[in-house]
C-alpha cells in the first residue's frame, strides 16, 4: 500500500496574482461561468490580455530587485572584488531579472525599464550617486556587466 503525500504548492514570484478590472464572466455551459481577468500569474510570468510584456517586465524588475536586495552585503563589501560582484550579479539577479524574456514582445520602454533598474543596482554596487556625474558607461567597464538588451 503507498501513501500520497500532497502538498500545496504556491508560487510567491508574483506579488499579486490575479489582476482583474471588472467583474466579467463567460457562461461556458453547464452551469459554468468563468471570469475574465485582465492580468494573471502563471507560473512566475505574468500575462495580460492585450499581449504586451509591460506586466512582465514589471515582474521580473521586481524579482530582480527582491533578489538584489538578498544580495546587498555581499554586493556592496569593498572586500569582494568587481570580478566576483560582477559574477554573482550577473549569475543570480541578472539571470532572474531576464528569465523567461525571450518570450516577451519587448516594446522600447520595457527595455528602458530594465535598463533603469539595471543601472540602480550597477550604482548602488559602485557605491556611486547620480549627482557624482561617473557615465554608466564606465560603471559597466568597472563591473564588466552588459547591458540588459
Amino acid at each position: 500500500m503507498y501513501k500520497v503525500m500532497r502538498s500545496s504548492f504556491i508560487w510567491t514570484c508574483c506579488s499579486n496574482p490575479v489582476i482583474s478590472t471588472g467583474h466579467t464572466s463567460v457562461d461556458i455551459g453547464a452551469s459554468a461561468n468563468l471570469e475574465v481577468m485582465d492580468k494573471f500569474c502563471y507560473l512566475g510570468d505574468m500575462l495580460s490580455v492585450d499581449g504586451d510584456a509591460e506586466a512582465a517586465v514589471e515582474a521580473r524588475i521586481h524579482i530582480g530587485w527582491n533578489k538584489f536586495r538578498q544580495l546587498v552585503p555581499l554586493l556592496t563589501n569593498r572586500d569582494i572584488s568587481f570580478i566576483r560582484r560582477r559574477r554573482l550579479y550577473s549569475s543570480c539577479v541578472q539571470s532572474s531579472m531576464l528569465h523567461r524574456s525571450e518570450t516577451w514582445p519587448v516594446r522600447k520602454e520595457n527595455e528602458v525599464a530594465l535598463q533603469r533598474a539595471e543601472m540602480r543596482m550597477v550604482r548602488w554596487m559602485c557605491n556611486v550617486k547620480v549627482k557624482d556625474r561617473v557615465p554608466s558607461e564606465e560603471l559597466r567597464e568597472r563591473l564588466g556587466i552588459h547591458r540588459v538588451s
